[in-house]
């Protein structure tokens, strides 16, 4: 068993699990804002970035690692809301470029913002978790306090909105106003509200994202820190369907570990190009995404 547990294979298994959740969590905060409003929102990087600045960088030094991270947190859903309000109540009904469009311009304007206020040289935050590998035998495994406080951190992210959206009254709001704005109306939800809440949960789950990857001791935070990181999210999206919580989880874990033993066994350089061919292969054969069911319609 120690061997087993030390040995390459389960190394990479482990790794990509961590990988993975981080991932499953970029896709979970696309889908929601995907359920909710039917925008595809390539600010969910950026938008969790400047939180996590406001947070860890601003506060860190005073208040100390947690109430930064609350106060992150409470700063991303913040953003999430006042942009839904401000900017993307203004693009429903319009032709589906304009979303695309302007989130990709709150990319390239809070990412410039960003490094114009901190710089772009990586921040380290102080983290209260040891990234050092765990010995078992005097061999290393793949597996350190950090890593599993990112692997903890991400399962009860996971837990609580898939609780939320199933066993609660405003889960059940929310996932109403998605497909059936009008009917929702009539029948007393604030459409609107529920709009403007389901940008700020998915901005929120952005933020404990992102000071997940920031808090890593060889990535640091900088502007740029989610983009890379988003790329395989939204893939594990789109893979998974941007309508399943469940299937962006999956997805994101499963990318995670094939991506790893990629690295690992063929090279590193490759597993960009190997991302890509599972996204076209994907949507080739599931475009809906794998656990979206196929709707028929009569004509």
């Amino acid at each position: 068993m120690d061997a087993f547990l030390t040995s390459r294979i389960m190394s990479d298994v482990l790794g990509g699990l961590t990988n993975g959740m981080i991932y499953g969590l970029v896709a979970l905060s696309l889908v929601l804002i995907w359920r909710s409003a039917g925008i595809l929102n390539f600010a969910a990087g950026a938008m969790p970035m400047v939180a996590t600045y406001v947070g860890m960088v601003i506060f860190v030094s005073t208040l100390g690692y947690w109430p930064s991270v609350v106060i992150a947190i409470i700063t991303g859903l913040t953003i999430g809301a006042l942009t839904e309000r401000v900017v993307v109540r203004r693009l429903y009904g319009k032709p589906p470029i304009n979303p695309v469009v302007v989130m990709v311009g709150i990319l390239i304007v809070l990412e410039g913002v960003a490094a114009a206020i901190w710089s772009t040289v990586p921040r380290g935050i102080p983290n209260p978790f040891s990234p050092i590998d765990w010995q078992l035998a005097g061999k290393p495994i793949a597996l350190s306090s950090f890593s599993l406080y990112e692997i903890v951190t991400a399962l009860v992210v996971m837990s609580a909105v898939a609780a939320l959206f199933r066993f609660t009254k405003l889960g059940l709001q929310l996932r109403a106003s998605a497909l059936a704005p009008e009917v929702s109306r009539l029948l007393g939800v604030r459409v609107g509200r529920m709009l403007t809440l389901g940008w700020a949960l998915s901005t929120g789950v952005g933020t404990i994202t992102t000071v997940l990857v920031a808090s890593n001791f060889f990535t640091g935070l900088t502007p740029q820190v989610m983009d890379g990181i988003f790329a395989f999210g939204f893939i594990a999206a789109a893979v998974g369907g941007l309508e399943s919580p469940v299937g962006a989880i999956v997805s994101g874990v499963a990318l995670g570990i094939v991506l790893q033993f990629v690295g690992d066994y063929i090279n590193s350089n490759a597993i960009i190009l190997v991302a890509l061919v599972i996204l076209v292969v994907s949507l080739m054969v599931r475009p809906n995404g794998i656990f979206t069911r196929n709707s028929a319609r009569r004509v």
